[in-house]
């Protein structure tokens, strides 16, 4: 009865727990939503830990609830069978195995096994990536073998995506930004019951990568996200660039509509059709959505919505709510790899279709490819290209692939988190982090198709460090090795941050310093570990230049 007691509070006795995993005995906790059953699992060092898998936050998305706000689950009927992976959300599946559902609004929550009375932890909720369109808070994707070797608490959510997350139409029937809202409901059930697995809801840190970097950030300006969050994360993405940010995308809900038969005629008839389609043919239609190759990576975005009288994520452009000093402000980290989307170069020089198109459609294609505005777009192709590529054709050579990997990494990532590190240090009230990660390991999101091995430190890649990835990646065992090593310093800065907002303390063996704007110092993420200045700002100004900000403006 000891025991059950303590799971009850949600403050497992480090005896219990082992015994429970000893014996075989799955844990259960009861929370004020009820009781959820989970299994164990076993960090990378051999640490017991609880796992609570595919744990529903809100009630299924389907039916007449599709294209809807999230509706809360405040309470479970019946005890939570959490022992098993849920579905990611809909979208192309490669694998058969590879779970997929409409009925995806789920959870993960790994706690450790050893919780000691009375012991409130962190708490780190991951976004997942996958450009608001792709990937999962699965265990297959965002593992906790790595991390949970600290005294943290891990929660990794789903949002719904594509079309079912954030279709807009501009008017009452799609105001968008449901997959946001869904984020929104996730980080309240945490508050509601993260304390009965031993975290502390007053320490929430919410991190994502690419499109959970964006999610991140945005969370610190929306006023649903107030006060659910204490720290925040945004690796290689940012919702601040030189892409414009709308009211609506309805060009996305009328190409959409087409692709499955249904009338594009009102906003009215494009939803209502759409909620008839099966959601198999919906996830499955994104390779058709794109317009050149896979361009552009970023097609749904984040909108600033209008007022129907609903409740409202965004209600001004991020830009101007930095700007204006209108923050959740918390503490954060920002970044960016090394070579990014360095790799969608050789997409294109290995294809000579492609090549050709590009180079003689240049005014056309760049604007899509590096997601120029629309004003002056041609005007700033040319000039990127001159930056970039010397003004030369495209061919297939080191010097171009080079060149062109660089204008691909800096349009969809690196100027954005370049400028809203600038804003940020400027502009919040709370200290800010920077950093670029350069480790090339065993291990990559790239590698080169001869030899097999990493040629960079792509898109992704901190993950290989901060999450175990079985659907792609071997678990990185424990030794003397500079990928052992990475492990430890990436899940170390991660832990540090979300405990004391500050990455600096244990298992970081440089002294990091918060960026400012005189002294815009940063961490390299790398063997060894350095701090250095002006990230990128050469290759970044072109950038600037082409889309000038003030970092402080005269706000009403």
């Amino acid at each position: 009865m000891l025991c059950s007691s303590f799971v009850i509070l949600g403050l497992a006795l480090t005896c219990c727990a082992c015994a429970a995993a000893q014996n075989g005995e799955d844990p259960v906790v009861v929370t004020p939503a009820g009781a959820i059953r989970g299994s164990w699992m076993s960090t990378r060092r051999g640490r017991q830990i609880r796992a609570f898998r595919g744990v529903r936050y809100a009630q299924p998305p389907v039916g007449d609830l599709r294209f809807q706000p999230p509706q809360h689950i405040l309470t479970y009927p019946s005890e939570v069978n959490a022992t098993t992976e849920g579905p990611a959300c809909p979208q192309p599946v490669v694998d058969p195995g590879f779970f997929v559902d409409e009925d995806c609004l789920r959870l993960n929550v790994y706690t450790p096994g050893n919780l000691k009375k009375g012991k409130r932890l962190p708490v780190l909720v991951y976004i997942h990536s996958g450009g608001f369109y792709s990937a999962a808070g699965r265990s297959d994707l965002a593992g906790p073998r790595y991390l949970l070797d600290h005294d943290l608490v891990l929660v990794a959510i789903n949002y719904r995506l594509a079309s079912l997350g954030f279709i807009s139409t501009g008017d009452k029937y799609a105001p968008g930004n449901n997959g946001f809202k869904d984020q929104v409901v996730a980080l309240k059930w945490v508050q509601r019951n993260i304390a009965s697995f031993g975290g502390d809801p007053e320490l929430v840190t919410v991190a994502g990568c690419s499109a959970g970097a964006f999610s991140a950030m945005l969370h610190m300006l929306s006023p649903m996200s107030k006060g659910l969050m204490h720290r925040a994360v945004s690796i290689s993405g940012s919702p601040i660039s030189q892409i414009p940010v709308l009211n609506h995308q309805k060009h996305l809900a009328v190409k959409q509509a087409q692709l499955l038969g249904c009338p594009t005629d009102s906003s009215k008839a494009i939803i209502e059709c759409l909620k008839t389609k099966d959601w198999r043919d919906i996830g499955n239609s994104l390779s058709q959505m794109f317009s050149f190759g896979f361009d552009p990576v970023l097609l749904w975005q984040p909108i600033v919505e209008l007022d129907f009288g609903q409740e409202r994520f965004l209600v001004e452009s991020p830009l101007e709510s930095v700007q204006c000093g209108r923050l959740n402000a918390v503490p954060y980290i920002i970044s960016q790899t090394t070579g990014e989307f360095f790799w969608k170069a050789f997409n294109i020089l290995s294809n000579q279709t492609q090549t050709d198109i590009m180079n003689n459609e240049w005014d056309r294609i760049a604007p899509i490819s590096f997601l120029l505005p629309p004003q002056n777009s041609r005007e700033a192709a040319y000039e990127l290209k001159k930056s970039y590529l010397g003004g030369r054709q495209l061919v297939n050579d080191t010097t171009t692939a080079d060149g062109l990997g660089k204008l691909y990494g800096d349009s969809l990532i690196g100027f954005g988190a370049h400028r809203l590190a600038n804003l940020m240090c400027r502009r919040s009230p709370k200290k800010v982090f920077y950093y670029e990660f350069a480790h090339v390991g065993n291990s990559s999101h790239y590698v080169d198709p001869v030899t097999k091995k990493p040629v960079g430190a792509a898109h992704h890649d901190d993950l290989i460090y901060l999450f175990d990835l079985p659907i792609g990646f071997p678990l990185i065992p424990v030794g003397d090795t500079a990928d052992s090593a990475m492990v430890d310093t990436m899940t170390s800065i991660m832990y540090n941050f979300a405990k004391t907002g500050d990455p600096n303390g244990p298992g970081l063996d440089v002294q990091w310093p918060a960026m400012t704007a005189a002294r815009r110092r940063y961490l390299r993420a790398a063997q060894p570990l350095a701090v250095r200045a002006n990230m990128f700002e050469d290759r970044l100004r072109v950038w600037d230049r082409l889309y000038p900000v003030q970092y402080c403006r005269h706000c009403a």
